[in-house]
């Protein structure tokens, strides 16, 4: 296993396949105010593809291009404030994608325990640290600590997604979670648009 760091974007000839685990790291958890630090992706491949954003920086066009593909899937842990991240900082809406964290609410109704540590506990049997989860994702020079975190964000999703479709298919709820992430970067769209906090589908 490998982190490959990068600044800025993507470089040119990186090609990560038909499907692309991503996730991003921030100053915070307002995509209006806390500023993009960091976008990590895996293809699955056991190595993982950090790319830095400077402060200010509003444009990554291989990035952007990876993410508005239309052959590549995108998957996501909590996809909805990743998208909205990065639409806020580049205008470039992610999709297809793919998100395990409401896949999980779909299928494992016997727990309220649905952060990425404990799915990779239970499905995978796999154990990742969070202890950098709250550190300056902003430094310019990043931790070896950050980017092993970063990268644990991204290298078990593929295995994880796998899981979850057996049980989504299990459960027969496949079709409505396909529904809930094509609707996801609409989701997204909206939280930045104000109704964050608002269920535009009650009374």
């Amino acid at each position: 296993m490998a982190n490959f760091l990068y600044k800025q974007d993507l470089p040119d000839a990186l090609d990560l396949g038909p499907a692309v685990a991503i996730d991003c790291e921030t100053m915070g958890l307002v995509p209006h105010r806390d500023r993009l630090c960091v976008v990590q992706m895996s293809s699955g491949d056991g190595n993982a593809h950090l790319v830095q954003i400077e402060k200010g920086q509003t444009e990554a066009p291989n990035l952007c291009r990876l993410l508005e593909n239309p052959d590549v899937l995108k998957l996501f842990h909590y996809g909805r404030f990743d998208i909205a991240a990065m639409y806020n900082t580049f205008g470039a809406l992610a999709a297809p994608v793919y998100c395990t964290k409401i896949a999980s609410k779909l299928v494992r109704t016997y727990t309220d325990r649905h952060g990425l540590r404990n799915l990779l506990q239970e499905l995978l049997s796999t154990d990742i640290s969070k202890a950098q989860q709250s550190s300056d994702w902003g430094a310019p020079e990043l931790t070896k600590a950050q980017k092993d975190y970063a990268a644990s964000d991204v290298l078990h999703l593929h295995k994880l997604k796998k899981e979850l479709d057996r049980m989504l298919e299990r459960e027969g709820r496949a079709e409505i979670a396909q529904k809930c992430f094509d609707f996801l970067p609409t989701r997204a769209q909206l939280d930045l648009a104000g109704w964050s906090d608002v269920d535009i589908f009650s009374h």
